[in-house]
């Protein structure tokens, strides 16, 4: 497990640019079957975002040459469209790019 500024205690997971790992957070009410599907308690509307915790972050975009720092930190709870999912230790994470991310909750 690595840890630093931009991430936190997470497997060795290095987002690049502007992408940032979110570890997914289940909503109150998902329930899972002995299956292991789980029926998230939202499953009849489609809300189209996602909530999860911030992970890591890349070092930022270059725009003209400068480079952009990711606006979002580690530890932040964040609301966010998509992502590339990956599972890792059980565990399911989401890469996504920064304009992905909607919102941060405080």
């Amino acid at each position: 497990m690595v840890k630093s500024k931009t991430q936190i205690a997470t497997p060795k997971i290095f987002p690049l640019g502007d992408r940032a790992l979110i570890k997914v957070q289940k909503s109150e009410g998902e329930s899972e079957r002995d299956s292991g599907i789980i029926i998230p308690a939202t499953v009849k509307e489609d809300r189209g975002a996602k909530r999860g915790t911030v992970v890591a972050v890349g070092d930022g975009r270059y725009e003209d040459g400068k480079i952009i720092p990711v606006r979002v930190k580690a530890g932040d709870e964040v609301l966010f469209q998509w992502g590339d999912e990956i599972t890792v230790d059980g565990i399911e994470y989401h890469i996504v790019g920064e304009s992905s991310i909607l919102a941060v909750i405080k």
